[in-house]
């Protein structure tokens, strides 16, 4: 089997990759018939040179290679007819910019894995760069609110080499006596919480949040519970909630109303009420001055974010009154960092995550004779049809 490491074609540029030199050589070692070639690439975060010193081959050409494997969207005139890849392809919530992506896909022949359709038997998923974004933003969530109010000035993430340099300037600069609210349980979710303890500020409960001055910064990590009620008063069932959304309604005002900055892990799904709505934010109550929206769903729970931002310009400020954007000075602004591909700022760190996670959930499946299953649960496309298991994408790429 030969596998190839194909190069970032997307603009801006990705830095990242899927496998480090040290990671290709330990797959080598667990698996000695696979094969692997790096294409040439003057944009990742490990030069060439790097995999040459392991030992490894690098080349422009990829067309030997049965299994390439990339980070974002392959664009059409790269694809290569009759082959497996492994992107982000974006497709698979019927993403309408990348229809004819998927189109060209089914017309070359090609079997398609998406990273996101990586999961195992109870469709969770085993591989993404959720930890690094929840990591970057939370680290750009803190410098926001030091820019806000002119306490610190400290770099941004795509600076610094790793985590460990993030958590080293963050705990420089003492905070005030805030009240931070982290949403979310997943992997985005724990990253953040990461940088948090990384910067030994205090957890605290739901209830002490509400009921408790500190004369320290303070955090409170919050699950769908705690943000989310009956529309009939009843009492919370998880089960109920994720089958029957529209049962309930957000009550996370009680947070905005004590919390100064928002930082959201949280996963969205369809008709789940929204979280922290218009008339939330307009409340002459609502204490929020900083919202670091990770999960970054335009225009849905999180009312304040009306637009991705990007690396060069992470943050914008929203005016509730108005539901508008306006400049971070203007006095009444709550700040919004909502950058979408937060982990392209740890390039290092995330494709070193990325890999391992690969390797270990992954690469196994092509010399088991998938016996998991992961391979046959993620492919979205062969023989120039969508596999049953994404048949439902079928008028999407009809153009319906």
């Amino acid at each position: 089997m030969k596998f190839g490491i194909i190069k970032e074609r997307k603009n801006p540029p990705d830095r990242r990759v899927v496998f480090s030199p040290e990671e290709i050589v330990e797959l080598q070692k667990q698996f000695p018939k696979a094969e692997i070639i790096i294409e040439k690439s003057d944009v990742r975060v490990f030069p060439d040179e790097a995999y040459r010193e392991k030992g490894l081959k690098v080349s422009e050409d990829m067309s030997s290679c049965d299994v390439l494997i990339g980070v974002k969207e392959v664009p059409i005139e790269a694809l290569l007819p009759n082959k497996k890849y492994f992107f982000f392809s974006h497709t698979i919530k019927k993403q309408t910019y990348n229809r004819k992506l998927l189109q060209a896909i089914l017309e070359k022949n090609i079997e398609l894995y998406d990273h996101e359709t990586i999961v195992d038997e109870n469709n969770s998923r085993l591989i993404g760069f959720g930890r690094y974004a929840g990591i970057v933003g939370a680290y750009n969530g803190i410098r926001a609110f030091g820019m806000k109010y002119e306490l610190f000035t400290i770099p941004k993430a795509e600076t610094l080499p790793d985590q460990k340099a993030l958590i080293e300037r963050l705990r420089k600069n003492r905070l005030p006596n805030i009240k931070i609210v982290l949403t979310g349980r997943g992997k985005v979710a724990y990253g953040a919480k990461e940088i948090l303890d990384g910067m030994k500020l205090k957890e605290v409960s739901v209830a002490d949040y509400f009921t408790k001055s500190y004369d320290e910064a303070v955090y409170t990590f919050i699950d769908v519970a705690d943000y989310n009620k009956r529309k009939d008063g009843g009492a919370f069932n998880k089960n109920e909630f994720y089958i029957q959304p529209e049962l309930y309604e957000s009550n996370f005002e009680r947070f905005a109303e004590v919390s100064d900055i928002l930082i959201t892990g949280h996963f969205y799904g369809n008709n789940a009420p929204n979280i922290l709505t218009q008339e939330m934010l307009r409340s002459p109550k609502c204490k929020l001055k900083v919202v670091a929206d990770v999960s970054c769903d335009i225009d849905g729970p999180i009312a304040c974010t009306i637009r991705p931002s990007t690396i060069a310009e992470p943050i914008y400020g929203y005016l509730p009154s108005e539901h508008k954007e306006v400049h971070i000075s203007h006095p009444a602004a709550i700040t919004v960092m909502a950058v979408d591909n937060l982990p392209c700022e740890l390039p290092k760190d995330a494709s070193e995550g990325f890999g391992e996670m690969f390797l270990k959930n992954v690469i196994p499946a092509f010399f088991n004779g998938d016996k998991d299953g992961i391979l046959q649960r993620a492919k979205i496309t062969e023989n120039g049809k969508l596999t049953p298991r994404f048949a439902y994408l079928q008028d999407y790429v009809d153009g319906k």
